[in-house]
């Protein structure tokens, strides 16, 4: 039982490691970035964790957006001399929202972790 509890704790840390790594560069780092939230979300769902659902939901608004990036770049990508105008662009947009749920929700994760260990 402990060594399914620290491989689910070691695939949660790479996971927020590529969470962190891919924002360094938003476009090229989008698969990075999708990998570690996949990873984040399986690592909670194996463990039951009570945000569990909130980080699978970050994964699949992340991966729509980044569905979308790569198929709208496929197409010549959206306003100035393309073809699509620049409303298209509200398709990537669940991309960085799914990123910026997973860091916040990263963040109200760890602070209530404390405080249930300090009580």
């Amino acid at each position: 039982m402990k060594a399914n509890f620290k491989w689910e704790r070691i695939v949660f840390k790479i996971g927020v490691m590529a969470l962190i790594i891919g924002a360094l560069d938003p476009l090229e780092g989008s698969i990075i970035i999708m990998i570690g939230s996949a990873l984040i979300a399986l690592s909670l769902h194996l463990r039951k964790d009570d945000y569990r659902k909130f980080f699978l939901f970050a994964f699949l608004t992340i991966t729509f957006g980044v569905f979308f990036l790569f198929y709208l770049s496929s197409l010549g990508g959206f306003g100035g001399t393309s073809t699509l105008s620049w409303w298209w662009a509200l398709l990537i947009v669940p991309y960085p929202m799914g990123w910026i749920t997973s860091i916040i929700l990263l963040i109200i994760r760890t602070i209530r972790n404390a405080k249930n260990k300090n009580t």
